[in-house]
């Protein structure tokens, strides 16, 4: 089995789990129990459908369609006004939805989704292009570093705006695919007092971060309130113990942990599938890094490269998030559990990025195989 092929029996198995979580953390007392043939027929289900089909399209997609161009410019940069005009959409009257007090949703017809989830996953497209055509430029301060991290910086402040977890992991992602391509550490060090006060400043000027920030560092000072999510939380996970209470016997879904379908996810695995089951999931997670690692190591393009690299980095580091929160090592942000939290934009690009990679591990093992094709037939016979 190829490394891709791994990563994407790991992204199926992810997807499933999700699919049977999320049914269990969104069931509700009643006299009719949830059947499998409800469970067959609900929406969770339908969108890992969907997902799983967007992983082989993109596992299938042809990948020199990334060096095309449109009006002498390459498509990958067309996704960055893309990204910002729909990212302006969400404060649109007739396309833009608020959800929990945010606006972070547009519906254009039937069809409604993430702007943020779109500009997170263009950015890796986008930082990578750059990386490896400007890769002379790299280490230029001006040139190779303070451009693109502008560019990177006013898409992760127009996200901040509404949702600062995602903002972080945008920049962090897209500061490590530069990194990657060649950029100095030094002009990263430069970045430190900018990003700090550009935190401080999301912090200080919306209350509901200083009260996160607050119950993160005193839960027990407001626990109906601020403490409420981290509080719940970890009751949640405590409860579970090292076997857990059993799928679907878990308590707290039924109205005590708040997003138990989306952030808090991770929370009901470990109250219902314990300790093993969280162990179990992280351990998915890692495997999907390292194997992305070794499709990494293997490939010879600069720009399949760090493509490949930005997709591992950006589900790796946002699993990682997800679970500091939910074990209260970090403070409450909104960010999701990769393939495993319910969501249908953050499902559909996920598994359609993850299906990028296999398609560049295949494309390595064509290469490689011409290689060692030429190598057979220059060599003479000594027969």
């Amino acid at each position: 089995m190829r490394a891709g092929q791994g990563i994407v029996v790991i992204s199926i198995t992810l997807l499933m789990l999700g699919v049977v979580m999320v049914n269990s953390a969104g069931m509700q007392v009643s006299q009719d129990p949830l059947s499998f043939e409800d469970m067959l027929a609900s929406r969770p289900t339908m969108l890992a459908f969907f997902a799983i089909l967007a992983m082989f399209i993109g596992s299938r997609f042809p990948l020199h369609f990334f060096e095309k161009r449109l009006l002498k410019i390459p498509l990958v940069l067309w996704l960055l006004p893309l990204s910002v005009l729909l990212l302006f959409c969400v404060y649109m009257p007739s396309i833009g939805r608020e959800v929990n007090y945010s606006s972070r949703w547009v519906t254009f017809g039937a069809i409604s989704f993430q702007p943020s989830e779109v500009a997170k996953w263009s950015m890796v497209l986008i930082v990578a292009w750059w990386g490896s055509n400007q890769f002379q430029h790299v280490g230029n301060f001006w040139r190779g570093f303070v451009l693109p991290i502008s560019g990177i910086g006013v898409i992760a402040a127009i996200i901040a705006v509404e949702d600062l977890g995602t903002a972080v992991l945008i920049f962090t992602v897209a500061c490590l695919v530069l990194f990657a391509s060649g950029a100095k550490l030094l002009h990263f060090a430069t970045l430190v007092p900018i990003a700090i006060a550009g935190f401080a400043f999301a912090v200080i000027t919306s209350p509901y971060r200083i009260a996160r920030l607050q119950a993160y560092l005193h839960p027990f000072d407001d626990p109906e309130q601020s403490g409420y999510h981290i509080l719940q939380s970890m009751s949640t996970i405590s409860g579970g113990g090292l076997f857990g209470l059993g799928l679907g016997n878990g308590i707290h879904k039924f109205g005590y942990l708040p997003e138990d379908t989306t952030d808090f996810i991770f929370s009901v695995i470990c109250e219902e599938l314990g300790l093993i089951g969280a162990i179990a999931v992280a351990s998915l997670y890692i495997g999907l890094v390292v194997l992305g690692v070794c499709v990494i190591r293997k490939t010879k393009s600069a720009f399949l490269q760090l493509i490949a690299f930005g997709v591992v980095v950006t589900v790796g580091l946002q699993a990682c998030m997800n679970i500091l929160v939910v074990t209260a090592l970090i403070p409450t942000k909104g960010i999701a559990l990769p393939l495993l939290s319910n969501g249908g934009t953050g499902w559909l690009l996920t598994a359609f990025c993850i299906g990028l990679i296999d398609a560049i591990d295949r494309k390595n093992d064509t290469v490689l195989s011409m290689h060692t094709h030429h190598i057979d037939v220059s060599t003479p016979s000594h027969a």
